[in-house]
């Protein structure tokens, strides 16, 4: 029987894959090019990237989205307005996840991309999602909000591409691979341009130590 695709899903999974491409010295792709730098081969270096991707600052963070929108959905007590006053609250152990990025200092132009497709796979057959709604009110209401705009903090990649992968059905725990499949090229290419130039020295960072934190003296009794 012939399966057909639908061409919105086609669209947004394959722009899913471009937009997770990597994209200069991120966490993950520098990870393989230092390992390659020691002539480690690419299954190595590769794997070495998955395991940078997968924590959840860097590739896991799309399903750190999905588990906070979830969280905000199942309590009824929690508001937009709650959410952001605890994100702001430096002493409040709530994280807004899926704001800010290390180079993007304004809107992540890939997020804007992902909203638009986690809207059209949405609606396609009249489906919704509750998170959706949840993401779009939260983001609304933080490019409203002083303290959000002061510190450049718009969503990024992960805020929408979870929605998507969500709605597409994938399991949160293959978000990352996923991630990944979109970021594979680039990593190769990376470790494939050091592994043929004959002038690659191994990665070695220098630091600059420069001693503990202060701390009050406590007598030895005391300890």
């Amino acid at each position: 029987e012939e399966t057909k695709v639908d061409p919105v899903v086609s669209r947004a999974l394959n722009a899913l894959l471009i937009l997770h491409a990597d994209h200069g010295q991120n966490c993950s792709t520098a990870t393989v090019r230092f390992v390659g730098s020691s002539r480690a081969n690419m299954f190595g270096s590769v794997a070495a990237g998955m395991n940078a991707l997968w924590g959840p600052l860097h590739g896991g963070a799309n399903q750190a989205v999905i588990e906070m929108l979830q969280a905000i959905h199942d309590d009824p007590d929690a508001t937009i307005e709650s959410t952001l006053a605890n994100a702001k609250d430096k002493d409040h152990p709530f994280r807004l996840m899926g704001f800010g990025h290390r180079v993007y200092k304004n809107y992540d132009p890939r997020a804007r991309i992902l909203a638009q497709h986690a809207h059209d796979v949405l609606e396609r057959e009249g489906l919704g999602d509750p998170l959706l709604d949840i993401a779009r009110n939260l983001e609304a209401a933080a490019r409203e909000d002083d303290y959000f705009v002061e510190r450049n903090l718009y969503p990024n990649v992960d805020f929408y591409s979870g929605l998507i992968f969500r709605a597409l059905g994938f399991p949160m725990r293959m978000f990352t691979v996923l991630f990944a499949i979109g970021r594979l090229p680039g990593w190769i290419a990376n470790w494939k341009e050091m592994a043929e130039d004959p002038t690659t020295r191994i990665a070695r960072p220098r630091q600059v130590y420069v001693g503990e934190t202060p701390r009050d003296f406590v007598p030895v009794s005391d300890r």
